[in-house]
């Protein structure tokens, strides 16, 4: 679900805490080695996505954090805050061309540029936390 986060809503807040869980604790997070991005910069994105990119004339970038059920990936346009929610039930990664993963939740992609090795090394980090904490499907049974 693509949801605006620029403000403080309890709703908003609730529906985000249902879908991937709230957040890490602090001992969870420097466990983990943390459970966020860094910069990543936007190549392509589908069409609701580009139509709230293309209205101001800034760099395209988002991050992604971690929560216990799934990832919420957060960008900004206009001075407002927009966040696809993504439970890592409905998440899909691919690592397409030499540098770009693709995330995508039904509808919704973004496809980001990976030219660093920190990069690479968080995706590797939420496919690794995807494997090891959601229940086995009905298939590999």
């Amino acid at each position: 679900m693509l949801l605006n986060v620029s403000y403080n809503d309890k709703k908003i807040t609730e529906k985000i805490d249902t879908a991937v869980g709230k957040p890490f604790t602090l001992k969870e997070r420097w466990a983990m080695g943390g459970i966020g991005s860094p910069k990543l910069h936007i190549t392509e994105t589908s069409l609701e996505i580009q139509n709230l990119l293309v209205l101001d004339n800034n760099i395209n970038t988002c991050n992604i954090e971690m929560r216990p059920k799934g990832i919420i990936l957060r960008f900004r346009s206009l001075l407002e805050t927009y966040a696809l929610v993504i439970p890592y039930f409905k998440l899909t990664l691919y690592k397409g061309d030499f540098a770009v993963y693709s995330i995508y939740r039904d509808s919704y992609f973004i496809k980001v540029r990976s030219d660093t090795k920190a990069i690479q090394k968080f995706f590797k980090k939420i496919l690794d936390y995807k494997a090891d904490n959601t229940p086995t499907s009905i298939e590999d049974l």
